[in-house]
């Protein structure tokens, strides 16, 4: 599945990031996307989808020091279905040496890939 926003501009992920030192003095770096509950598009997709943060909120996501526990997971909730579209794509999203527009192509209802298959770009 190709799963994007309707005005097709790219959009921020609500994530966590760290680094921290091993006991042998190498440096681990981390990081994680915060998943919520999915809005009615996503539902049939799959049981969960990335906090997907609106520009506004970007900034206040990022910036812990300024922004109180309790506003930044209040941005933890499922994207308004209604600003977001989605449709079936080729399997070939499943290999790494494709990376061009024919990734996005809608297929027909014939091509759908197995639930076995679905990728979320």
């Amino acid at each position: 599945m190709w799963v994007y926003l309707k005005n097709r501009k790219p959009f921020g992920l609500a994530g966590l990031w760290d680094v921290w030192r091993k006991p042998d003095g190498k440096k681990v770096e981390r990081f994680t996307i915060i998943t919520t509950e999915p809005n009615e598009l996503l539902r049939p997709i799959h049981n969960r989808m990335p906090v997907i943060l609106s520009p506004g909120d970007e900034e206040q996501w990022l910036d812990v020091s300024r922004t109180p526990f309790g506003k930044a997971k209040s941005l933890i909730q499922p994207y308004p279905e209604d600003l977001m579209d989605a449709h079936d794509v080729s399997t070939i999203v499943n290999s790494a040496k494709y990376d061009g527009s024919e990734c996005i192509q809608p297929v027909s209802d014939n091509e759908i890939p197995r639930a076995g298959q679905l990728s979320l770009l």
